[in-house]
């Protein structure tokens, strides 16, 4: 009898540790379950940010701000290095300027700063070689204007070029600057430099205009404009508008039609378009309007070191003609003398919103024939009559 209850006790036993086993069993599968069905929606989770991840890197050329904060969260790594650039710096606004210089209206000068500036400033400056050939076809245009756009921001970029109208090719439009000079100024310069060159050494001239003869190269320029040569009579004398008009056919020939569509893009277009005779008040205006291109340039401009630079760009052997033959000039250049009042009319308005004061101006129809020697200081290479 005994030993039946010690079997008995012993079936308990094994019982009682067989229902132990069972539970725990049963528990363990439960959590095993549980921690399954977390693990597959978390991976479900995952799969589903990195395909949406992926599919929003894709559309937009770069990497999510999701992947960026996970990798800076995470500690810097090689992936998005490997596969995508890192978010852009911040780029200065405007970030994209068109200086479509005039010929022999200080451009020179300006460039000269501008490759100092590029350096210190950290942008990227384009300066075309291309000097003689103003007027495009439609074509060089909008292969000339998708150029522009893909030079690395900031830039300025800068070429001897009628105005190019971006907005007409669908192309997002930069900033334009530019600067200009007292007409006949302007002409004087030009004939004398094509001539003799100027202080880099005479013999840059057989380099602009080798095949002169000397009969045309040692013309007196009085009779040039009083015996009505065609370098000194329209349509050469129109020069300067044609630069702001653009690229139409029109604005080639003087007409209120040419000068009335210059003022319009100046409106339009146009940050700033300053004087050259009153240079050092353009340079202040464009540090203050363009500071990541233009910052401390007037300090630049005053330094030593440039005006040993820039003096050499002055044309040699210039003279004023006589009385008789600017008053000719001055009748033949009556649209030029309109815009460039006009220019100067705004110029000065700009200056007083600014808060600078403008000079002695003379009056509308006032022209000093003399050459002035800050003028001749400014003189930058041709850029043809084509």
């Amino acid at each position: 009898m005994m030993k039946n209850i010690g079997n008995n006790q012993i079936h308990k036993h094994q019982a009682n540790h067989n229902r132990g086993k069972n539970k725990r069993g049963n528990w363990l599968a439960v959590i095993l379950f549980r921690i399954s069905r977390r693990d597959f929606g978390f991976c479900l989770t995952a799969l589903f940010v990195f395909c949406l991840g992926s599919l929003v890197w894709q559309l937009n050329g770069g990497p999510p701000n999701l992947l960026q904060d996970i990798r800076y969260y995470f500690g810097q790594s090689t992936f998005t290095d490997d596969h995508g650039p890192v978010a852009p710096k911040v780029l200065p606004f405007p970030s994209r300027v068109v200086y479509n210089r005039v010929g022999k209206c200080g451009s020179r000068t300006i460039v000269l700063l501008l490759r100092i500036l590029a350096d210190r400033h950290q942008f990227t400056l384009v300066s075309s070689d291309i000097h003689n050939k103003t007027r495009l076809t439609k074509h060089e245009q909008a292969t000339l204007m998708r150029n522009i756009t893909e030079i690395p921001q900031p830039f300025l970029y800068t070429r001897h070029v009628h105005f190019l109208n971006f907005t007409r090719f669908r192309i997002d439009e930069p900033v334009y600057i530019n600067i200009i000079r007292d007409p006949i100024n302007r002409f004087l310069s030009n004939y004398f430099f094509r001539r003799f060159g100027d202080w880099r050494g005479e013999e840059n001239h057989l380099v602009r205009t080798p095949g002169m003869k000397d009969e045309e190269r040692y013309l007196d320029i009085n009779t040039c404009i009083l015996e009505n040569y065609p370098e000194c009579s329209n349509p050469r004398l129109f020069y300067i508008i044609p630069y702001f008009c653009g690229q139409h056919p029109q604005c080639r020939e003087p007409s209120e039609w040419a000068l009335e569509k210059a003022k319009q893009n100046v409106l339009e277009h146009y940050l700033l378009v300053g004087v050259l005779e009153e240079l050092e008040d353009v340079l202040l205006l464009l540090e203050r309007l363009l500071p990541h291109f233009f910052f401390d340039v007037l300090n630049i401009y005053k330094s030593p070191e440039y005006k040993k630079l820039g003096n050499l760009t002055g044309t040699v052997r210039k003279h004023t003609p006589s009385l008789e033959a600017l008053q000719v000039l001055y009748q033949r250049m009556e649209y030029e003398y309109i815009f460039y009042n006009f220019i100067r009319d705004l110029f000065h308005l700009t200056k007083r919103k600014i808060g600078l004061r403008s000079g002695p101006r003379p009056s509308r129809h006032h022209y000093n024939p003399a050459p002035r020697a800050h003028a001749d200081e400014q003189d930058d290479d041709d850029a043809g009559h084509n």
